[in-house]
């Protein structure tokens, strides 16, 4: 059962955003401040990824925790009401992620994913570290998938 009325609960929701949020942000402020350059939601690709940077080849993803379905992840818990209806959506975000994937790299692009929970919370790594592994990344001397929270899980 829902604690907030559903005129409640739809103005809540109404305000998470899709696009600048804070974990993506921090890792867009932190990349700027080191020089690299960056297209936001380049629109010549699939799926508008999040950061480009075509210098490299390279795209960086920061997903959320729980709209993209962060498998045993402390910061995505699956909601009790309308469980249909969310995991339907959770799954098509999951899907939609491998799918542009798969299109990015078929295009010659590397994609580095950073999940929310290596930003925010209790298992937050270092910022600093998150963003030394992402340039490492992105200027080609690193080849990691993703980044995620200290408590390693996956």
């Amino acid at each position: 059962m829902d604690v907030h009325s559903p005129a409640k609960r739809s103005f809540n929701m109404s305000k998470i955003r899709s696009t600048n949020t804070k974990p993506e942000l921090l890792v867009r402020r932190g990349l700027f401040a080191r020089g690299l350059r960056y297209r936001l939601h380049y629109k010549s690709l699939p799926g508008r990824p999040d950061l480009v940077f075509p210098k490299w080849q390279a795209i960086v993803q920061v997903h959320g925790c729980f709209w993209h379905g962060h498998a045993r992840c402390a910061r995505f818990k699956e909601p009790a009401d309308n469980r249909s209806y969310w995991s339907v959506k959770i799954e098509k975000n999951r899907e939609r992620d491998v799918s542009n994937e798969a299109a990015w790299t078929e295009r010659g692009w590397r994609v580095l994913t950073i999940w929310e929970c290596a930003l925010v919370g209790r298992h937050r790594l270092i910022l600093s570290d998150v963003l030394d592994r992402a340039q490492s990344f992105i200027e080609g001397k690193d080849f990691a998938l993703t980044i995620r929270s200290a408590n390693g899980h996956p």
